[in-house]
């Protein structure tokens, strides 16, 4: 079916696709502006996967300092050329994840990284917290494996939800620069400082002080 031009203008807009993809997708979305977006989302995310593994030795080291100095990140994102990692998207969307760093408090890029001793005492504590709400064995192991999964999100960088945009994950925004800039993109390591970590304080709530410095 024949697409206006201005439907295809508003679909690259969303979407910072090519016009030609623009067009294509909405021709096979019927004109739907929703399914067109998801069609080229799902088209990115494939070129993004091929991208993966491409070796990523340029980018930057990022930092973010709390207001106040209370909160300090220093995070290393990679990709595959200087050009690249000189770029205004490339130098914003590392922002983001340090800020975002700042505010949620990851210990860990990827659940790869997690010591198979702490997965385990992990278990072991869900386990008992099962058994002590009732629960029957024979599916007490499958109700951790799904807390597990939740113990990751918390704790790994790339499954936490995204602090600006919690409907995506820190691996989808990845994947969706990969798509955009074209190179592939890497969060290799981080390291987050806090005022008086491992001291007795008061707590504070820094993801909404990170946010409230963020939207001023």
């Amino acid at each position: 079916m024949a697409v206006d031009a201005k439907t295809v203008k508003e679909l690259r807009e969303k979407t910072g696709a090519g016009m030609l993809d623009c067009k294509k997708a909405l021709e096979e979305a019927g004109g739907d502006l929703t399914k067109a977006i998801e069609l080229l989302r799902e088209k990115g995310l494939a070129a993004a996967a091929n991208k993966a593994g491409r070796i990523a030795t340029e980018g930057v080291v990022e930092s973010y300092i709390h207001a106040g100095g209370r909160i300090g990140v220093l995070v290393e994102i990679n990709c595959e050329t200087d050009f690249v990692a000189k770029t205004d998207q490339f130098k914003d969307f590392a922002r983001d994840i340090a800020m975002h760093i700042a505010a949620m408090s990851p210990r860990y890029v990827r659940r790869e990284e997690v010591p198979q001793e702490e997965i385990d005492k992990e278990k072991e504590i869900l386990t008992a917290q099962a058994l002590n709400e009732g629960k029957p064995e024979k599916i007490v192991e499958k109700m951790v494996e799904g807390r597990i999964g939740k113990y990751f999100e918390e704790f790994c960088l790339l499954e936490q939800a995204f602090v600006k945009d919690p409907d995506k994950t820190i691996s989808q925004l990845v994947s969706e620069k990969i798509s955009t800039i074209g190179e592939n993109i890497s969060i290799r390591r981080f390291v987050r400082y806090e005022l008086g970590e491992g001291m007795e304080k008061k707590v504070d709530n820094f993801v909404e002080e990170v946010m409230s410095q963020v939207n001023k």
